[in-house]
């Protein structure tokens, strides 16, 4: 056990010791949509706040895998600059294979089962689902699996400060590319019923 963690944060933790209930819980936390400017909080404080971006949503997660076990593992998804948004989620190995558990707001790039050989095959999952509104496919790269652990001395898990160093070196890192150039220029447009699919929401930006 991390003796960092308060009473209040053990106890939850023990009770979320799968990935399936880490993912239901992040479920219960609304969207970060840092109407006050941008935020990278630490777990302690997405559960303060009770909100979450992926981030925010993908370190937390970490840090609960972490405390049954696993080693606290967030992969960077890259998309086309400036049009799209990076994703990034938590990873997990269970049988032999990865899953991954996301904060999203969307009904896609959620919780991947770990029925995935290796991580480009979870990357590529989450391939055809990832488009702007005007139908072009925007997924690129996807990173190592990175260690918060690399971390450890500012805290993370529950530092009372923004963290912005750990998606700046999460942005550095080594990214392998998912497609070559002719596939690219080969990509087919999301049809429009998945584009209408692709606006539901979970949270109202209000």
């Amino acid at each position: 056990m991390n003796r960092e963690y308060t009473a209040s944060e053990t106890r939850l933790f023990a009770g979320l010791d799968s990935p399936k209930k880490i993912q239901d819980f992040l479920e219960t936390l609304s969207v970060n949509f840092e109407k006050d400017g941008e935020t990278c909080r630490s777990p302690r404080l997405v559960l303060r706040h009770k909100s979450a971006h992926c981030m925010e949503g993908a370190m937390l997660a970490a840090a609960i895998l972490e405390f049954h076990g696993h080693k606290p593992l967030v992969l960077d998804l890259r998309s086309v600059k400036p049009h799209d948004d990076d994703h990034v989620v938590a990873v997990f190995r269970q049988f032999g294979c990865w899953g991954a558990i996301s904060k999203t707001n969307h009904a896609v790039l959620r919780y991947r089962e770990p029925v995935y050989k290796t991580i480009r095959e979870l990357a590529l999952s989450f391939f055809h689902e990832y488009f702007l509104d005007s139908g072009k496919k925007t997924l690129r790269e996807y990173s190592d699996p990175f260690d918060l652990r690399y971390f450890n001395r500012l805290k993370w898990r529950t530092a009372d400060r923004e963290l912005f160093e750990i998606p700046q070196r999460l942005d550095s890192i080594r990214h392998y590319k998912l497609l070559f150039s002719a596939q690219i220029r080969n990509l087919r447009k999301a049809d429009p019923i998945e584009i209408k699919a692709g606006r539901l929401t979970d949270w109202k930006n209000r």
